[in-house]
Protein backbone atom coordinates (compact mmCIF):
# COMPACT_ATOMS: atom_id res chain seq x y z
CA UNK A 1 0.00 0.00 0.00
CA UNK A 2 1.12 3.56 -0.72
CA UNK A 3 0.98 5.68 2.43
CA UNK A 4 0.82 9.38 1.51
CA UNK A 5 1.02 12.24 3.99
CA UNK A 6 0.32 15.83 3.01
CA UNK A 7 1.42 18.45 5.54
CA UNK A 8 -0.17 21.86 5.08
CA UNK A 9 1.17 25.11 6.47
CA UNK A 10 -0.98 27.61 8.39
CA UNK A 11 -2.01 29.28 5.11
CA UNK A 12 -3.21 26.07 3.43
CA UNK A 13 -0.13 25.71 1.28
CA UNK A 14 1.92 22.58 0.90
CA UNK A 15 4.68 22.41 3.50
CA UNK A 16 5.68 18.78 2.92
CA UNK A 17 4.54 15.68 1.10
CA UNK A 18 5.81 12.19 1.93
CA UNK A 19 4.98 8.80 0.52
CA UNK A 20 6.17 5.29 1.22
CA UNK A 21 5.28 1.89 -0.13
CA UNK A 22 3.94 0.43 -3.34
CA UNK A 23 0.36 0.04 -4.49
CA UNK A 24 0.71 -3.67 -5.33
CA UNK A 25 -2.31 -3.30 -7.61
CA UNK A 26 -0.55 -4.94 -10.57
CA UNK A 27 2.93 -6.12 -11.60
CA UNK A 28 5.68 -3.51 -11.90
CA UNK A 29 5.42 -1.73 -15.23
CA UNK A 30 1.67 -2.32 -15.56
CA UNK A 31 0.41 -0.80 -12.29
CA UNK A 32 -2.08 1.96 -13.12
CA UNK A 33 -2.37 3.04 -9.48
CA UNK A 34 1.37 3.51 -9.20
CA UNK A 35 1.43 5.41 -12.48
CA UNK A 36 -1.41 7.72 -11.44
CA UNK A 37 0.18 8.35 -8.04
CA UNK A 38 3.54 9.11 -9.61
CA UNK A 39 2.03 11.55 -12.10
CA UNK A 40 0.20 13.42 -9.34
CA UNK A 41 3.24 13.60 -7.05
CA UNK A 42 5.67 14.64 -9.78
CA UNK A 43 3.22 17.15 -11.27
CA UNK A 44 2.78 18.78 -7.87
CA UNK A 45 6.56 19.04 -7.45
CA UNK A 46 7.12 20.40 -10.97
CA UNK A 47 4.29 22.91 -10.50
CA UNK A 48 5.78 24.13 -7.22
CA UNK A 49 9.27 24.35 -8.71
CA UNK A 50 7.89 26.55 -11.51
CA UNK A 51 6.44 29.16 -9.12
CA UNK A 52 8.72 32.21 -8.96
CA UNK A 53 10.47 32.56 -5.61
CA UNK A 54 9.35 29.21 -4.22
CA UNK A 55 12.17 27.06 -2.83
CA UNK A 56 11.24 23.38 -3.02
CA UNK A 57 13.21 20.16 -3.14
CA UNK A 58 12.38 16.51 -3.63
CA UNK A 59 14.07 13.32 -2.59
CA UNK A 60 13.64 9.67 -3.41
CA UNK A 61 16.14 7.85 -1.22
CA UNK A 62 15.02 4.40 -2.36
CA UNK A 63 12.28 2.81 -4.45
CA UNK A 64 8.91 3.37 -2.84
CA UNK A 65 9.95 6.51 -0.95
CA UNK A 66 9.36 10.05 -2.17
CA UNK A 67 9.21 13.39 -0.40
CA UNK A 68 8.77 17.02 -1.32
CA UNK A 69 9.62 19.87 1.05
CA UNK A 70 8.63 23.48 0.44
CA UNK A 71 11.09 25.78 2.20
CA UNK A 72 10.19 29.27 1.00
CA UNK A 73 6.93 30.74 -0.32
CA UNK A 74 6.87 34.47 -1.10
CA UNK A 75 3.72 36.18 0.26
CA UNK A 76 2.47 36.95 -3.25
CA UNK A 77 2.60 33.23 -4.16
CA UNK A 78 0.69 31.83 -1.15
CA UNK A 79 -2.58 31.36 -3.08
CA UNK A 80 -0.81 29.66 -5.96
CA UNK A 81 0.97 27.19 -3.66
CA UNK A 82 -2.33 26.52 -1.83
CA UNK A 83 -3.93 25.77 -5.20
CA UNK A 84 -1.21 23.23 -6.01
CA UNK A 85 -1.75 21.63 -2.59
CA UNK A 86 -5.48 21.44 -3.34
CA UNK A 87 -4.81 19.81 -6.70
CA UNK A 88 -2.59 17.19 -5.07
CA UNK A 89 -5.09 16.44 -2.30
CA UNK A 90 -8.05 16.11 -4.67
CA UNK A 91 -6.09 13.77 -6.93
CA UNK A 92 -4.77 11.59 -4.12
CA UNK A 93 -8.18 11.49 -2.42
CA UNK A 94 -9.67 10.25 -5.69
CA UNK A 95 -7.08 7.50 -5.91
CA UNK A 96 -7.78 6.51 -2.31
CA UNK A 97 -11.53 6.43 -3.02
CA UNK A 98 -11.13 4.33 -6.16
CA UNK A 99 -8.33 2.06 -4.87
CA UNK A 100 -8.67 1.95 -1.06
CA UNK A 101 -6.64 -1.25 -0.86
CA UNK A 102 -3.70 0.48 -2.58
CA UNK A 103 -3.59 4.10 -1.36
CA UNK A 104 -4.02 5.73 2.05
CA UNK A 105 -3.96 9.51 2.34
CA UNK A 106 -3.41 11.47 5.55
CA UNK A 107 -3.66 15.27 5.67
CA UNK A 108 -1.99 17.08 8.55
Amino acid sequence: MIEARVHLDSRGGLARFDSTGHSLFAPVGTDIVCAAFSVLARSAFESLAAVPGVAVHESATQPGEYSVVVDIVPPQMVERVAGIAGFLIVGLAGLQRDFPQSVRLTIE
